[in-house]
């Protein structure tokens, strides 16, 4: 993950080593479990299975394939479902949660993996990414080999990727022709590493450019052919499936920051179903943590704690998996203006981060030392904040002071993105507190630059200080001084 995220903002980097694997569960239909769920919550209500359906606008032999697990639920009717049921997000957690799924082997995957793809196919010409940036192993810091799930291996050299990062873009024109059945292993084995060697890349330069949405996905597209052609050759493809599970993470991403919802929302699917296929625990919790942060954009809590259960219920046994489900938990709470639950979560965060051992470091190596620290912190001030605006409570408030500014004093100089959001949600912070001078203060150096940006998350947090400081102290002559300021910035 490129700098500028925090966990309860855009969490985590795709996770670093880790073993692929995941609770299976014994029914046969793979929604089997959310399927009993249903039916029992519906009985419970009172409802037959056509009046669910008219009361969440689908068909009645919907609902009847949801009950039988013969159906994956879609996002928004799982959250109709929950509103009418009155579950308090009990279903969409249950979405969250891993299913039954192959072990890794020689066996094929359900072809449907391969369905038609989200967005846009991207133009051919979108070249390499800058060779000064092309490592000469796989780094440590959250992309590990898809084959051997470790870090260090070695990459081949650009120049030995000619159709990938020279000539016309592998989403237009015919395939590329990888991985043929016919060729040595070796050569996919080394495919392999130079497509995450070209995703480390993309992830440095796609926050900062523009068109390289359209790198990876391009990129991703090719490799979903790929993985299609080995899997109808009758072997899972493994390596490609770990690896289109990053991709699609990081696809994901660059659409939420573009504030494109619904594709993003499709693409950390896209994930989750690769992730679950190899068994990728890792993938699966921070492609989880992925989607709080798009619901909690569009302010939905109950939605977001389903999902936020969802990663610690990937494995118990992981530590920073429970310490991010903590950090998520707390912050939809905190949206739902519960104050005991928030404050609940944000302590078993704060004891499940100081107990992560060498694994979880290994795993997880952006929860690990100072960075680990500033993402807590930002998660922590994130959710009193949230909290704040939604009881009005100023001691919440001017606890999201103290977490935030301890967040912001460690965010490298690099990291210009998440600086910028943490100088605004303190900002808020003080203006939730009762200080509209020192809000003023801190957001006045920041928005040129704010208004500049084109990241859902920054202007999220631009339009929330806005409506703080416009709807109480308008008469104020720092506020309007500061709208002035505003509108110069925006010309």
């Amino acid at each position: 993950m490129t700098g500028g995220s925090a966990p309860g903002d855009r969490p985590a980097r795709t996770a670093g080593p880790a073993r692929a694997e995941g609770p299976a569960r014994a029914d046969g239909a793979p929604w089997a479990e959310f399927g009993r769920q249903l039916r029992s919550l519906r009985r419970a209500a009172g409802l037959t299975q056509l009046q669910l359906g008219l009361r969440v606008g689908y068909h009645h032999s919907a609902v009847s394939k949801l009950e039988a697990g013969l159906r994956e639920p879609p996002v928004g009717l799982v959250r109709r479902l929950d509103a009418v049921l009155e579950t308090g997000g009990e279903l969409a957690a249950l979405a969250a949660a891993p299913r039954e799924v192959p072990r890794p082997g020689r066996f094929p995957a359900d072809p449907a993996l391969f369905a038609p793809l989200p967005g846009a196919d991207a133009p051919a010409g979108q070249g390499a990414p800058d060779a000064r940036m092309w490592p000469a192993r796989l780094p440590a810091e959250g992309l590990a080999c898809p084959l051997h799930g470790t870090a260090g291996c070695a990459v081949p050299d650009p120049g030995e990727l000619p159709v990938l990062l020279g000539g016309p873009h592998p989403a237009g024109g015919a395939a590329p022709a990888w991985g043929a059945d016919d060729g040595p292993a070796v050569a996919e084995t080394e495919l392999l590493h130079g497509l995450t060697a070209v995703l480390a890349c993309l992830i440095r330069e796609a926050f900062r450019h523009e068109g390289r949405v359209t790198a990876v996905e391009g990129l991703l597209r090719a490799l979903a052919r790929w993985a299609g052609e080995v899997n109808s050759a009758g072997r899972l493809p493994y390596g490609q499936l770990r690896l289109g599970a990053q991709y699609a993470q990081v696809a994901g991403r660059l659409r939420m920051e573009r504030g494109q919802v619904g594709v993003a929302m499709a693409w950390f699917g896209h994930g989750l179903r690769w992730a679950d296929a190899v068994r990728d625990a890792s993938a699966r919790a921070t492609l989880l943590s992925d989607m709080c942060t798009l619901v909690r954009l569009d302010g939905d809590p109950s939605l977001m704690l389903g999902y936020a259960q969802g990663i610690g219920a990937v494995d118990a046994r992981r530590r920073w998996m429970a310490t991010l489900s903590d950090l998520y938990q707390a912050r939809g709470h905190a949206l739902a203006g519960d104050t005991a639950a928030c404050r609940h979560h944000i302590t078993l965060a704060r004891r499940g981060f100081a107990r992560l051992g060498a694994q979880d470091h290994l795993e997880a190596p952006w929860m690990a030392g100072p960075e680990g620290a500033m993402r807590v912190d930002s998660a922590i001030g994130g959710a009193l904040r949230d909290l704040a605006v939604a009881t009005g409570d100023r001691a919440a408030a001017r606890r999201a002071v103290d977490a935030t500014a301890r967040s912001r004093a460690q965010v490298p100089p690099q990291m210009r993105s998440a600086r910028l959001l943490l100088t605004l949600r303190l900002a808020d912070s003080w203006a939730c507190a009762g200080d509209p001078g020192a809000a003023v203060a801190l957001a006045s150096e920041a928005l040129p630059e704010a208004v500049r940006s084109r990241e859902s998350m920054v202007t999220a947090e631009l339009r929330g200080l806005h409506s703080r400081l416009t709807g109480q102290w308008a008469d104020l002559p720092e506020v309007r001084a500061y709208r002035e300021r505003l509108l110069d910035a925006g010309e």
